[in-house]
This record gives C-alpha cells, sequence and structure tokens, in this order.
C-alpha cells in the first residue's frame, strides 16, 4: 500500500478510519441543520396541510442555514447536503401535490445505499476501505491485506444497517400510512435520521477500538 506523509499519524488502519469518520459526521450543529428543515416541514405542514406553504418553509430555512455557513466562514458541506435532499424531496412532492412523496427520495436513497454496500461486501470491494484509500493515497492498495477486506466488510455493515432499517420502518408508512403518513414519516425520518447514525457510528468505533491492524502491511511471499 501506497504510504503519504500524513501516514504518519495513522500507523493503524483502525486510527485512519476513526480520523476519517470524525470528518464524515457534522457533530452537534450538523445534526441540527440535517433535522430542521424536515422538522418545519412536517410542523408547517400538520398546522396548516398547506403543501405550497410547508414546502417554501422548508427550503427557507436551509437556504438560511447555508447563508450562517458561508457568512461564518465555515464549511457548508453539511447544509449543501441536507439542502440537496430537501429540494429534491421539494420537487418531487410538489410534482405529484402529494406532501408524503416529500419523504420518498430519502427512503429510496436509504434502499438504494443500502444494496450498494451489500454489493460492495459480496465482491470484497467494502465501501469503508476506501475510506482508508484516500488515507493512504492508494484507492485500491488496502484490498492487499485479507485482514484489512475482513475489518472493512465488518464496518461496511455497520454503516448498512441504518439504511435497512430505515426503509424497512418507513417504508411501509409511506405506502399504507392514509392521512397520517406525513407526520409519521416527518416523525420517522428525525427520529432515525442521526440518532441511528450516531449509533452505527459508536459501534464502529467499538469494533476499531479492539484491533491494531497495520496500515501498511507486509505483502506475502
Amino acid at each position: 500500500m501506497k504510504a503519504e506523509a500524513g501516514d504518519a499519524a495513522h500507523d493503524t488502519v483502525e486510527s485512519a478510519v476513526r480520523a476519517q469518520l470524525s470528518k464524515a459526521f457534522g457533530g452537534v450543529r450538523g445534526i441540527i441543520e440535517a433535522a430542521v428543515p424536515t422538522a418545519a416541514f412536517t410542523l408547517a405542514w400538520i398546522s396548516t396541510e398547506e403543501l405550497k406553504l410547508s414546502l417554501i418553509v422548508s427550503v427557507s430555512l436551509s437556504v438560511l442555514l447555508l447563508l450562517a455557513r458561508v457568512l461564518q466562514r465555515s464549511t457548508p458541506q453539511f447544509v449543501i447536503n441536507s439542502l440537496i435532499g430537501i429540494a429534491i424531496g421539494a420537487f418531487f412532492a410538489s410534482r405529484t401535490g402529494d406532501a408524503k412523496d416529500y419523504f420518498l427520495p430519502g427512503i429510496l436513497w436509504n434502499g438504494a445505499y443500502a444494496v450498494a454496500m451489500l454489493l460492495s461486501v459480496v465482491a470484497r470491494w467494502p465501501v469503508v476501505g476506501f475510506l482508508i484509500g484516500s488515507v493512504t493515497g492508494d484507492p485500491t492498495g488496502w484490498r492487499k491485506d485479507p485482514g484489512v477486506v475482513r475489518l472493512c466488510s465488518r464496518l461496511t455493515w455497520l454503516l448498512m444497517i441504518p439504511c435497512v432499517v430505515r426503509v424497512a420502518v418507513q417504508l411501509p408508512v409511506y405506502l399504507f400510512g392514509g392521512d397520517e403518513a406525513v407526520a409519521a414519516l416527518g416523525v420517522t425520518k428525525i427520529a432515525m435520521g442521526w440518532p441511528l447514525q450516531i449509533a452505527a457510528l459508536t459501534a464502529m468505533i467499538w469494533v476499531l477500538g479492539r484491533g491494531r491492524t497495520p496500515i501498511n502491511p507486509v505483502a506475502p511471499v
């Protein structure tokens, strides 16, 4: 595996993945920024049952959060990700006129992400492995060590579980929730968003804390 200057700070696979995972989450502020637009849409819909107004409130809050990031010169990555998701949901709902379609892109995204991660594990190219590649500068070198592949497969399973749970809970609500679907989807999306992601992250950190796999393994003779 190709070595880079940054490897000095990460002498094990576990430390490298922990470092990359910490960058992938926006902390408390990121959690709030992800939840506020969805909560605003849900509350506006419950209060008014006006789809257009609810969409305007949700998108406007996302834009305000983005402007706050820009003015403070802090990374807008997490707000932009949220805004893109909100915009796609708003497009779906506005096209169909059904407020519950605001949540459909998120359900489809989680389903697609879960399938992609499952296929990556089956093919022995687990997606978490590319976190290691981003640290070492060698995108595929980690595959030379079966131990690293096994570790990344376990971590990918843990990363996949929240996506599977969200689809398993939210899809039936979307399909059969009736008049209460919007409120139920809003609540479940918030409750099963960052809380589940943090639970998965905690489990991943626990797994990472148990091992010390060299980041530059000696190639087998």
